[in-house]
Formats: structure tokens, C-alpha cells, sequence
């Protein structure tokens, strides 16, 4: 089950330090749903990530709604746990719930947008982008 936006701060509130937070956000990453090799391609690979990323989605039926279902990974443990982050915030969600929800606030909400580097935020914002390009699809 995916957490809330406020349980996901709640989690990162107890942490005190960077440090913490970073390794956190690693083991997050580190309980990632496996991606198959063979969705790893040109076409599944999210642009604007100096790290190689890929994401792919299905769309689930559930309560006679349409909900999304993502599978993402990363070459960079970091961005792994920045798309466990992301994955707690849409995965599983309706279309519009995912095109409510503002995930560049909840980064820094959970004290971690003044820690990447501009690289690092530059990517998390590619990969909201092609999230909520996948939403609006569905929508």
C-alpha cells in the first residue's frame, strides 16, 4: 500500500539529519517493484535524468475506475529512492489524483530540494513530467 503525502513527511520528519534522510530515500529504492531487462529500453527511458531511468506504467482497473501502476529503475541508487518517493505519491492512483498532486512541493516538504544537486532536481522534475504526460493520457 502506498503512503499518504503526510505519512511520507511524517517518515522524514523523525529523521534529523541529511545523512538519514539520504540513506532513507536509498532504502527506499532499495524495495523498488523489480523491472524486467527487456522494459528497459529507448522507448521507457525517461529524458532529462543524467542517470539512465526508465519508467513504464499499465493501467489497472480497480472499483470500476481506471488507476495507473508503475514500474521504474535507475542505474544511480539515489534516483532509485527518488523513484520510490514518486512511486508512493502516484502509483496505483487515478489519473487525476496523480495530476492533483504536486510532487515538486512534496520534495521539499520532505527537506530533500535543498540537498540534490540541480542535475538531480532537473531529472525528478523529467520524471513528474512524464508521470503526469501519462495521467493527463488516461485522464
Amino acid at each position: 500500500m502506498t503512503m499518504t503525502v503526510d505519512e511520507l513527511v511524517e517518515n522524514f520528519s523523525l529523521l534529523d539529519d541529511w545523512e538519514d534522510r539520504y540513506a532513507y530515500v536509498i532504502d527506499l529504492g532499495k524495495k523498488l517493484e523489480s523491472m524486467p531487462e527487456a522494459e528497459k529500453t529507448e522507448d521507457t527511458k525517461v529524458r532529462g535524468c543524467m542517470s539512465q531511468v526508465w519508467l513504464v506504467h499499465e493501467p489497472v482497473e480497480r472499483d470500476g475506475e481506471t488507476r495507473l501502476h508503475f514500474r521504474a529503475d535507475s542505474d544511480a541508487f539515489i534516483v532509485k529512492g527518488l523513484i520510490a518517493v514518486l512511486l508512493e505519491l502516484y502509483n496505483d492512483r487515478r489519473p487525476a489524483e496523480i495530476l492533483e498532486t504536486d510532487a515538486v512541493d512534496t520534495l521539499g516538504r520532505l527537506g530533500l530540494s535543498n540537498h540534490l544537486s540541480p542535475n538531480r532536481r532537473n531529472g525528478f522534475v523529467a520524471m513528474v513530467e512524464r508521470i503526469k504526460a501519462i495521467a493527463a493520457d488516461h485522464a
